[in-house]
């Protein structure tokens, strides 16, 4: 698949079928997302898989503030907690800050992980949401995460129920592009 297309096509699924990831292919994916750009090619994404009993512990503290994110999950096979290496994205060798964005470039660098991971999955035929609503620090816990680490966002991926669902209305080029001179 190219991509264009890929960009164009990879939608947010919500709905997956009963069929497990392979452990093989999400090896993959995370093959193919460790190539996203970063800050100084840090690399500052890391991936859990958190399947069965995990899984569920997330859904059980995790989601209070948005219920409904706790029940699509449960239903999934596998939820992904993208996590990144605190203190790297955005720094000098030294600790201090290389621009005003100061850590703020751990998120930008985390966010392009994450889109190259789900484009990836789609590739590959699988679906993808990435959630933002939760509580970092149950998932945190949940997980084991160490004090180094944060957690960027919950990538749910799963075989999608629905085929080739509908885009969703974008905004117009003229409304997201400026020429000045």
């Amino acid at each position: 698949m190219d991509a264009i297309k890929c960009i164009k096509e990879r939608r947010s699924i919500r709905q997956f079928t009963a069929e497990p990831v392979s452990h093989e292919v999400l090896s993959e994916i995370v093959e193919i997302a460790r190539f996203a750009p970063s800050w100084k090619n840090t690399n500052i994404s890391r991936y859990v898989a958190a399947e069965g009993s995990v899984k569920d512990l997330i859904c059980d503290k995790a989601f209070d503030l948005y219920p409904g994110n706790a029940e699509m999950v449960r239903k999934a096979p596998m939820l992904v907690v993208q996590t990144y290496v605190k203190n790297r994205s955005g720094f000098e060798r030294d600790g201090s800050f290389s621009t005003k964005k100061e850590d703020r470039w751990q998120n930008y660098d985390a966010g392009i992980a994450a889109e190259a991971f789900c484009l990836a999955a789609f590739e590959k035929g699988l679906g993808t949401v990435i959630l933002g609503i939760f509580d970092e620090d149950e998932v945190a816990k949940a997980i084991g995460l160490s004090e180094d680490r944060g957690v960027a966002a919950l990538i749910v991926i799963g075989h999608p129920a629905i085929d080739n669902p509908e885009a969703p209305k974008r905004k117009d080029v003229s409304e997201l592009l400026t020429f000045l001179s």
